[in-house]
């Protein structure tokens, strides 16, 4: 029996591989109903989705915060560099900020992807309570969609109160680095050394709020587990 059931379950293996890439492509055109019905049809329901896209924006927003912390002390090396090694420094400095950029952007899009599979999970919710001939467990169900949505909404507000505080950063960051390219001297550097408290002080709150996106990531994982 037990090379007929490995077998088998090569077989469905092999038969869910061959759907990925399908969802996958879906995906990517934007066909976002077509992309979770076909998910569904792999045993990923709407909900499984938004957990690991909820615990994806939180691993993107982990990585931003760790690169930012990472930028800022590129930064304030740079103001402490010599004039012969300020070259050096700024094509140091410009990969941080690319890699800020890049950060950033990830997250963004991974909040993107986490609104989309929430509105269609709510939207589906909320048709089902119709189908409901039971009132008790029609108005329980009813209960715990207004629960997730407001845990949900909590959750989403800080996400993207973090994202927007890339922003400004990324922008005084980008001032910085085009000026340097142009003007590798001492009057450089001092132009960096005035906003260097200006971008910790930013940065700082940026690295909070990531932190507090991040905790209320893992609490709407956990609810959403539980209630699951």
């Amino acid at each position: 029996m037990a090379p007929i059931l490995t077998a088998a379950v090569g077989r469905i293996m092999q038969r869910l591989l061959s759907l990925l890439p399908l969802a996958a492509a879906l995906a990517a055109v934007g066909c976002s109903s077509t992309y979770y019905g076909a998910m569904e049809k792999l045993g990923f329901a709407k909900r499984d989705i938004l957990v690991d896209r909820v615990d994806e924006t939180r691993q993107a927003q982990a990585e931003a915060k760790e690169q930012f912390a990472s930028a800022l002390e590129r930064f304030v090396a740079v103001t402490n560099a010599d004039a012969g090694d300020l070259q050096e420094k700024y094509d140091a400095l410009n990969r941080e900020f690319t890699r800020s950029e890049s950060r950033a952007k990830e997250v963004h899009d991974r909040i993107a992807a986490v609104e989309d599979v929430a509105e269609a999970l709510f939207k589906e919710w909320k048709a089902e309570l119709g189908q409901y001939t039971n009132a008790s467990l029609r108005n329980e169900s009813q209960r715990q969609l207004e629960a997730t949505r407001r845990n949900y909404d909590a959750l989403i507000r800080v996400m993207r109160r973090a994202a927007d505080r890339m922003e400004p950063v990324l922008s005084s960051f980008r001032d910085q680095v085009l000026f340097l390219k142009h003007n590798l001297n001492a009057r450089a550097l001092a132009t960096l050394d005035t906003t260097r408290q200006t971008l910790e002080a930013d940065i700082s709150r940026l690295i909070a709020d990531m932190e507090a996106s991040i905790r209320e990531a893992e609490a709407f994982i956990r609810g959403l587990r539980s209630s699951g």
